[in-house]
């Protein structure tokens, strides 16, 4: 079960500074996305923009906080090459799709509520007392600060088309060019 938190709060930490990096905003406010109704073709899209998105991946970090405008302008238009209206569109539909993705047992496929699996998880910490109260007490705390930035899935709807192209999405994160096939 740590592991599987661990692995969530990787995949939600590593989709906001993402999403944070894109589009320019640096604040010291936890990162807010916009939840969205995901569709097929939304999903369809962001798989393809894997390894277009993989392609300039350096440039995006080397930026930081700033993209200068013409790698604004590069993000812009491989956003519409993929059948985004922009490219902060891409980003809430990546933001929604690794939301429910974060869910999602990679064994069963079961989707569990991210915030009930870190209260689960606060509580069985909680009560392990092989843990020493000093690494409890930072375990508790990481996951407060989890908890404190997971925001409520709006649309339920979401993780019955996230399961559907789970291993596309999986294989494209995974490997960009499956995205491009």
């Amino acid at each position: 079960m740590r592991r599987y938190m661990s692995g969530f709060i990787g995949v939600l930490a590593g989709a906001m500074a993402l999403l944070a990096v894109t589009v320019g905003t640096a604040t010291a406010q936890p990162f807010e996305f916009k939840q969205l109704k995901l569709s097929e073709a939304l999903i369809k899209g962001f798989i393809a923009s894997q390894g277009d998105l993989t392609a300039i991946a350096e440039k995006l970090q080397k930026a930081g906080d700033k993209p200068d405008p013409a790698l604004q302008k590069e993000l812009e238009q491989l956003a519409q090459k993929h059948g985004f209206k922009t490219f902060a569109e891409l980003d809430d539909v990546a933001a929604n799709i690794s939301m429910v993705m974060a869910g999602l047992d990679p064994e069963s496929g079961d989707y569990t509520d991210p915030i009930e699996s870190i209260r689960k998880e606060m509580d069985e910490i909680q009560k392990d007392n092989s843990i020493p109260d000093k690494d409890k007490k930072q375990m508790i705390s990481e996951m407060e600060e989890a908890l404190k930035s997971t925001p409520p899935l709006q649309f339920k709807e979401n993780i019955t088309l996230v399961k559907k192209y789970h291993k596309e999405i999986d294989k494209a994160m995974q490997d960009p060019e499956v995205g491009k096939k």
